[in-house]
Protein backbone atom coordinates (compact mmCIF):
# COMPACT_ATOMS: atom_id res chain seq x y z
CA UNK A 1 0.00 0.00 0.00
CA UNK A 2 2.99 2.74 0.80
CA UNK A 3 4.25 1.60 -2.78
CA UNK A 4 0.95 2.16 -4.25
CA UNK A 5 0.95 5.71 -2.40
CA UNK A 6 4.17 6.54 -3.26
CA UNK A 7 3.96 5.72 -6.60
CA UNK A 8 0.73 8.07 -6.98
CA UNK A 9 2.10 10.85 -5.48
CA UNK A 10 5.40 10.34 -7.64
CA UNK A 11 3.00 10.48 -10.83
CA UNK A 12 1.22 13.48 -9.63
CA UNK A 13 4.30 15.39 -9.36
CA UNK A 14 4.98 14.42 -13.03
CA UNK A 15 1.44 16.05 -13.94
CA UNK A 16 1.92 19.14 -11.97
CA UNK A 17 5.55 19.71 -12.79
CA UNK A 18 4.97 19.00 -17.13
CA UNK A 19 1.78 20.94 -17.13
CA UNK A 20 3.83 23.99 -15.26
CA UNK A 21 6.28 23.52 -17.78
CA UNK A 22 3.81 23.88 -20.67
CA UNK A 23 2.45 27.01 -19.20
CA UNK A 24 5.84 29.00 -18.33
CA UNK A 25 6.88 28.29 -22.19
CA UNK A 26 3.22 29.54 -23.30
CA UNK A 27 4.13 32.77 -21.44
CA UNK A 28 7.51 33.48 -23.13
CA UNK A 29 6.37 33.55 -26.12
CA UNK A 30 4.19 36.47 -25.63
CA UNK A 31 7.32 38.87 -25.42
CA UNK A 32 6.99 42.56 -25.05
CA UNK A 33 8.83 44.54 -27.95
CA UNK A 34 11.04 47.29 -26.94
CA UNK A 35 10.53 50.65 -28.31
CA UNK A 36 13.89 50.86 -29.82
CA UNK A 37 12.96 48.20 -32.19
CA UNK A 38 9.79 49.02 -33.29
CA UNK A 39 8.99 50.45 -36.71
CA UNK A 40 8.92 54.47 -36.66
CA UNK A 41 6.62 56.30 -38.92
CA UNK A 42 7.83 58.69 -41.22
CA UNK A 43 6.80 62.32 -39.92
CA UNK A 44 7.03 63.67 -43.48
CA UNK A 45 4.43 61.10 -44.48
CA UNK A 46 2.36 60.87 -41.60
CA UNK A 47 1.49 64.28 -42.05
CA UNK A 48 0.15 63.96 -45.87
CA UNK A 49 -3.75 63.07 -46.06
CA UNK A 50 -3.83 61.73 -50.17
CA UNK A 51 -6.90 61.64 -51.87
CA UNK A 52 -6.13 59.00 -54.20
CA UNK A 53 -5.67 56.24 -52.20
CA UNK A 54 -3.96 54.68 -55.60
CA UNK A 55 -0.95 56.54 -55.96
CA UNK A 56 2.46 55.04 -55.18
CA UNK A 57 4.44 55.96 -51.74
CA UNK A 58 8.38 56.31 -53.33
CA UNK A 59 11.10 55.70 -50.65
CA UNK A 60 13.51 57.77 -52.47
CA UNK A 61 13.24 60.60 -54.85
CA UNK A 62 14.41 59.83 -58.80
CA UNK A 63 17.82 61.82 -59.30
CA UNK A 64 16.83 63.42 -62.64
CA UNK A 65 20.53 65.71 -62.79
CA UNK A 66 20.74 69.41 -61.22
CA UNK A 67 19.09 71.32 -64.10
CA UNK A 68 15.69 72.75 -63.36
CA UNK A 69 13.68 69.68 -63.98
CA UNK A 70 16.09 67.65 -61.10
CA UNK A 71 15.29 70.86 -58.76
CA UNK A 72 11.53 70.72 -58.95
CA UNK A 73 11.39 67.01 -58.71
CA UNK A 74 13.31 67.07 -55.44
CA UNK A 75 11.63 69.84 -54.19
CA UNK A 76 8.51 68.35 -54.69
CA UNK A 77 9.16 64.85 -53.20
CA UNK A 78 10.60 66.76 -50.14
CA UNK A 79 6.73 68.30 -50.07
CA UNK A 80 4.66 65.76 -51.16
CA UNK A 81 6.55 63.00 -52.69
CA UNK A 82 5.64 64.26 -55.77
CA UNK A 83 1.94 63.39 -55.54
CA UNK A 84 -0.48 65.91 -57.13
CA UNK A 85 -3.49 65.47 -54.98
CA UNK A 86 -2.34 65.85 -51.69
CA UNK A 87 -3.39 67.95 -48.52
CA UNK A 88 -1.60 68.56 -45.81
CA UNK A 89 -3.28 68.81 -42.06
CA UNK A 90 -2.64 72.46 -42.54
CA UNK A 91 -4.62 72.81 -46.04
CA UNK A 92 -1.35 73.03 -48.41
CA UNK A 93 -2.24 71.83 -51.73
CA UNK A 94 -0.69 69.86 -53.89
CA UNK A 95 2.73 68.26 -55.56
CA UNK A 96 4.64 71.61 -54.01
CA UNK A 97 2.45 72.38 -51.61
CA UNK A 98 1.10 75.71 -52.24
CA UNK A 99 -0.64 77.74 -49.90
CA UNK A 100 -3.78 79.55 -50.73
CA UNK A 101 -2.35 83.01 -49.76
CA UNK A 102 0.54 82.38 -52.31
CA UNK A 103 -1.83 81.37 -55.11
CA UNK A 104 -4.20 84.29 -54.48
CA UNK A 105 -1.11 86.58 -55.55
CA UNK A 106 -0.34 84.52 -58.68
CA UNK A 107 -3.66 84.57 -60.19
CA UNK A 108 -4.94 81.18 -58.86
CA UNK A 109 -8.17 80.95 -56.79
CA UNK A 110 -9.52 77.90 -57.09
CA UNK A 111 -8.60 75.23 -54.56
CA UNK A 112 -10.02 72.16 -56.40
CA UNK A 113 -9.24 73.51 -59.92
CA UNK A 114 -6.14 73.58 -58.54
CA UNK A 115 -5.57 70.49 -57.26
CA UNK A 116 -7.06 68.44 -60.50
CA UNK A 117 -4.92 70.50 -62.85
CA UNK A 118 -1.16 68.78 -63.20
CA UNK A 119 -0.26 71.03 -65.85
CA UNK A 120 -1.50 74.24 -63.95
CA UNK A 121 0.13 73.56 -60.62
CA UNK A 122 3.93 72.83 -62.59
CA UNK A 123 2.86 76.26 -64.37
CA UNK A 124 2.16 77.90 -60.89
CA UNK A 125 5.70 76.52 -59.53
CA UNK A 126 8.16 77.89 -62.57
CA UNK A 127 6.09 81.30 -61.94
CA UNK A 128 6.54 81.33 -58.11
CA UNK A 129 10.51 80.32 -59.06
CA UNK A 130 10.75 83.47 -61.31
CA UNK A 131 8.86 85.86 -58.85
CA UNK A 132 10.89 85.19 -56.20
CA UNK A 133 14.03 85.45 -58.19
CA UNK A 134 12.52 89.13 -58.47
CA UNK A 135 12.00 89.54 -55.14
CA UNK A 136 15.37 88.09 -53.95
CA UNK A 137 17.58 89.27 -56.83
CA UNK A 138 20.10 91.43 -54.70
CA UNK A 139 20.76 88.26 -52.06
CA UNK A 140 21.23 86.11 -54.61
CA UNK A 141 23.54 88.09 -56.13
CA UNK A 142 25.20 89.20 -52.70
CA UNK A 143 24.95 85.97 -51.16
CA UNK A 144 25.63 83.11 -53.87
CA UNK A 145 28.76 81.14 -52.89
CA UNK A 146 29.25 82.71 -49.31
CA UNK A 147 29.05 80.51 -46.66
CA UNK A 148 26.74 80.93 -43.60
CA UNK A 149 27.43 79.32 -40.71
CA UNK A 150 28.26 76.00 -42.13
CA UNK A 151 25.91 76.13 -44.89
CA UNK A 152 27.24 77.36 -48.59
CA UNK A 153 24.46 79.43 -50.11
CA UNK A 154 23.59 78.85 -53.72
CA UNK A 155 20.87 80.64 -55.95
CA UNK A 156 18.70 77.15 -55.77
CA UNK A 157 19.07 76.83 -51.95
CA UNK A 158 17.73 79.89 -51.59
CA UNK A 159 14.44 79.48 -53.98
CA UNK A 160 14.15 76.17 -52.24
CA UNK A 161 13.83 78.45 -48.98
CA UNK A 162 11.90 80.72 -50.12
CA UNK A 163 9.36 78.01 -50.77
CA UNK A 164 9.36 76.66 -47.30
CA UNK A 165 9.06 80.23 -45.88
CA UNK A 166 8.34 82.93 -48.35
CA UNK A 167 11.11 85.27 -49.58
CA UNK A 168 10.71 87.72 -46.99
CA UNK A 169 11.58 84.92 -44.27
CA UNK A 170 14.85 84.21 -46.39
CA UNK A 171 15.63 87.79 -46.83
CA UNK A 172 15.55 87.90 -43.06
CA UNK A 173 18.44 84.70 -42.54
CA UNK A 174 20.60 86.25 -45.57
CA UNK A 175 21.15 89.37 -43.91
CA UNK A 176 21.08 88.32 -40.41
CA UNK A 177 23.50 85.47 -41.56
CA UNK A 178 22.06 82.37 -40.06
CA UNK A 179 20.34 84.06 -36.74
CA UNK A 180 16.78 84.32 -37.93
CA UNK A 181 16.17 80.84 -39.17
CA UNK A 182 12.50 80.28 -38.95
CA UNK A 183 11.06 76.99 -39.51
CA UNK A 184 7.60 75.65 -40.80
CA UNK A 185 4.73 73.99 -38.45
CA UNK A 186 6.68 70.89 -38.97
CA UNK A 187 10.26 71.95 -38.09
CA UNK A 188 11.75 71.82 -41.07
CA UNK A 189 14.12 75.45 -41.31
CA UNK A 190 15.50 77.85 -43.90
CA UNK A 191 18.98 76.77 -43.00
CA UNK A 192 18.12 72.99 -43.84
CA UNK A 193 16.53 73.68 -47.22
CA UNK A 194 19.05 75.57 -48.04
CA UNK A 195 21.76 72.93 -47.59
CA UNK A 196 19.32 70.15 -48.99
CA UNK A 197 18.89 71.80 -52.52
CA UNK A 198 22.23 73.51 -52.80
CA UNK A 199 23.87 73.65 -56.24
CA UNK A 200 20.95 72.96 -59.17
CA UNK A 201 21.40 74.73 -62.04
CA UNK A 202 18.23 76.83 -62.43
CA UNK A 203 19.16 79.60 -64.63
CA UNK A 204 16.66 78.75 -67.39
CA UNK A 205 13.94 80.55 -64.83
CA UNK A 206 13.74 83.88 -65.72
CA UNK A 207 13.09 86.36 -62.50
CA UNK A 208 9.59 88.21 -63.14
CA UNK A 209 8.45 91.03 -61.44
CA UNK A 210 4.73 90.23 -60.09
CA UNK A 211 4.80 86.93 -62.19
CA UNK A 212 1.53 85.38 -62.67
CA UNK A 213 -0.13 82.28 -63.94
Amino acid sequence: MKRWISFILHLAMIVILTSFGSYTATKQVNLRIPDSLKAVTNDEVSVLQDSIATENTLVNPPYLGNAYNGFKEALAFKESQGRYSVVNTLGYLGKYQFGLGTLNLMGVYDANSFLNDPKLQERTFETNIARNKWILRRDIKRFNGKRIRGVVITESGILAAAHLAGAGNVKKYLRSYGKNNVADAYGTSISYYMRKFAGFDISTIQQKRNAKV
